[in-house]
């Protein structure tokens, strides 16, 4: 929903009624994860996507209906592999798709959320969208961190006992930035599977933080802004360290590097690019950087520069496995010469790390195209208002 949501908050400030589908749940080589969403607004347009084009007719559809009738449907779209090329639809991917009617009466709750989401402030959504008790389908959950570090909800689905188990998961999924479904008795039994409920969770963004104000620096930053990174570029030399160099940072920081690290905040999901390629920067930083539980830690230089690195490193009691953690030099060898194409290379091997890829060219490499998504069958179709699948064309 956040890539949709300035289009969605418009229509909902207006009073309007919207249309919204919403992928959540993906199996093979689904083209969008959970999460991602197309609006059908009130004058007939649609803004967003749930399937890179193949099933948006049948949902811009369902969306229709859904705006006029406001019952939501869950919808299943997909063929086997063996049946795929006789529909036009290769991937043989499976989506789910939730359906509903969004307005100021059926999500009051919206309002606040976008302002969460704008803030940076970490807050779910759990939508009930499986049940014996097609009345509840739709009703939401809104989740977010209490003072006491537990559960803040506002909504309900239906039952105070579910409301109590839903509330206390999504805390957790909430803290991993996890987005899924999660299924449940009718009364909140965690082992139990009638009910569904798809957990949206909009964390801060990620942060990306790129040591050394020069050129390169100025286009990895670029491109971490176009992948979602909440960007920082950090040197210790006012003259470089500038806003106006570096116009696509979120926050541009003068100080010597490994004095910031250690004191900003950091996460499991944090990138950190080195960038300066001087032993007098790279050394202390990087010895605070390998004792950080970051998501990805890349250095740029020669093979000369990288060797002499790893040498000191070792020098200060770093281990072989712990520079294994060190992505030297940096990036993939795409054959980059310009600071763009580099900031490209950087970004590939980000990606890559995140989410298992090799880096090799996709026809030299066998089995799914898609990392990190399901790949085991869907769930059997034995619960109620499970939704039936339709051809992915």
């Amino acid at each position: 929903m956040r890539d949709v949501l300035p289009d969605l908050m418009r229509w909902w400030q207006a009073g309007e009624t919207v249309g919204v589908g919403t992928v959540v749940g993906t199996w093979k080589s689904a083209p969008r994860q959970p999460g991602a969403s197309m609006l059908v607004g009130p004058d007939g347009s649609a803004v967003g996507s749930v399937s890179g084009g193949c099933v948006e007719g049948a949902v811009y559809e369902l969306g229709g209906e859904a705006r006029a009738t406001g019952s939501p449907v869950l919808q299943r779209y997909g063929v086997s592999d063996d049946d795929a090329f006789t529909v036009g639809l290769t991937c043989g991917g499976i989506i789910d798709v939730f359906v509903e009617a969004v307005d100021r009466t059926t999500f009051p709750e919206l309002g606040a959320i976008a302002d969460d989401i704008e803030a940076g402030r970490p807050v779910a959504v759990a939508t009930l969208i499986e049940s014996d008790d097609p009345a509840r389908l739709g009703r939401r959950l809104v989740v977010r961190p209490g003072p006491d570090g537990g559960a803040r909800v506002e909504g309900g689905l239906g039952s105070a006992r579910l409301d109590d188990a839903v509330g206390a998961d999504v805390l957790g999924l909430l803290r991993q930035a996890s987005t899924q479904i999660v299924r449940y008795g009718p009364d909140g039994e965690r082992r139990g599977d009638e009910i569904a409920v798809f957990v949206a969770s909009y964390a801060p963004k990620p942060r990306m933080i790129v040591f050394g104000a020069i050129d390169f620096a100025a286009a990895v930053a670029r491109v971490g802004s176009f992948l979602g990174y909440r960007v920082t570029v950090c040197d210790a030399r006012p003259t470089f360290a500038t806003r106006k160099r570096f116009p696509d940072a979120d926050e541009v920081v003068v100080e010597w590097p490994h004095r910031y690290l250690r004191d900003t905040e950091v996460d499991e999901r944090t990138v950190v690019c080195v960038l300066t390629h001087d032993p007098k920067f790279d050394v202390p930083l990087l010895e605070v950087a390998l004792r950080m539980p970051l998501a990805y830690l890349g250095a740029m230089g020669s093979r000369r520069t990288n060797d002499d690195r790893a040498a000191r490193l070792r020098e200060l009691g770093f281990a072989d496995a712990d520079l294994a953690r060190l992505h030297a030099p940096i990036g993939l060898d795409v054959g980059g010469r310009t600071p763009e194409e580099t900031a490209v290379s950087v970004a590939a091997e980000i990606i890559a790390a995140r989410w298992g890829g090799s880096g090799a060219q996709l026809r030299s490499v066998s089995g799914p195209i898609h990392r990190g998504m399901t790949t085991a069958a869907p769930p059997p179709e034995n619960h109620p208002g499970e939704p039936v699948e339709q051809p992915l064309s």
